[in-house]
């Protein structure tokens, strides 16, 4: 932890030397996951001949190696830095629900850098923010991962843990922050649906909350203005009541706004991740 402790305490600029390297290690050298990114650019983008593809993938490789120095730069970045470089929109329309006594849930998909957006909502609201995650197997970076997330305040709370507490929502009104573009396992339920033009399957956790608790739904819009500075926007998504809401109309609108993001900056999302493997 140290060391990435003295690492993060070098400026941005210093910590994109790194990941230049990097970059070009990932791009040129070991082509990281290039047949995975290949084939899911190919089906996202059927309208983009190969060479506009490349050069997709050419820039994702570079948002993808510059998220490590963003994300280390996390543990020590000062709170005035960090409002410099990461601007959020709608902020009060978040917390409006909490204040009047409701849980409220924002849902977000893996864009780039999505750890600025956990680090950002927990410092720029001014109510609890729970942040559920999918525990890492590694117990060292488990735990480095929730020292960064929890820089700013706020708290995580792994998956199960969550299933086990969020009976609470209504006693402690709070913001529920959820990754809902993840690939569920086999051994869950899941919501099967077309994605950027392929079948791919869902997490409902937001879906069943909201409708079973009449919560607010928000979406988290990011936008990379560029290197090392973002927008963030919180877009409201679904509200109540849900009583003549179809069944699955939240996660189905949540993959709406995720597709319109990802094609407004289609670099900025994790074409490296097997999301589609059914």
């Amino acid at each position: 932890m140290l060391f990435f402790r003295l690492l993060s305490r070098l400026p941005l600029s210093v910590l994109y030397l790194f990941t230049d390297i990097l970059y070009l290690v990932a791009r040129f050298v070991i082509r990281y996951r290039k047949k995975v990114i290949d084939e899911n650019l190919r089906y996202a983008f059927p309208e983009l001949t190969d060479k506009e593809r490349k050069k997709v993938r050419n820039r994702f490789y570079r948002n993808f190696t510059d998220t490590f120095a963003e994300t280390i730069k996390l543990l020590t970045i000062s709170e005035e830095e960090f409002r410099r470089r990461f601007v959020i929109v709608n902020q009060p329309d978040l917390d409006a629900p909490v204040h009047q006594g409701v849980s409220s849930i924002m849902m977000a998909g893996h864009i780039f850098n999505w750890e600025w957006g956990v680090v950002g909502t927990n410092l720029y609201t001014e109510v609890p923010v729970e942040t559920v995650y999918l525990k890492v197997n590694n117990p060292f970076f488990n735990e480095l991962i929730k020292k960064i997330r929890t820089r700013f305040g706020g708290y995580v709370t792994e998956k199960k843990e969550f299933r086990r507490g969020m009976l609470t929502l209504g006693r402690d009104p709070r913001i529920v922050l959820l990754g809902s573009d993840q690939r569920p396992p086999s051994s869950e339920n899941r919501y099967q649906r077309d994605f950027m033009n392929r079948p791919a399957v869902f997490f409902e956790g937001a879906e069943f909350l909201s409708k079973k608790m009449n919560l607010h739904v928000h979406y988290g819009k990011m936008t990379k203005v560029k290197r090392g500075y973002y927008r963030y926007e919180y877009v409201p998504l679904a509200s109540p009541p849900y009583d003549a809401a179809e069944p699955h109309s939240i996660t189905d609108r949540f993959c709406e706004m995720l597709e319109e993001n990802i094609r407004e900056q289609p670099d900025m999302y994790l074409w490296s991740h097997k999301r589609w493997k059914i």
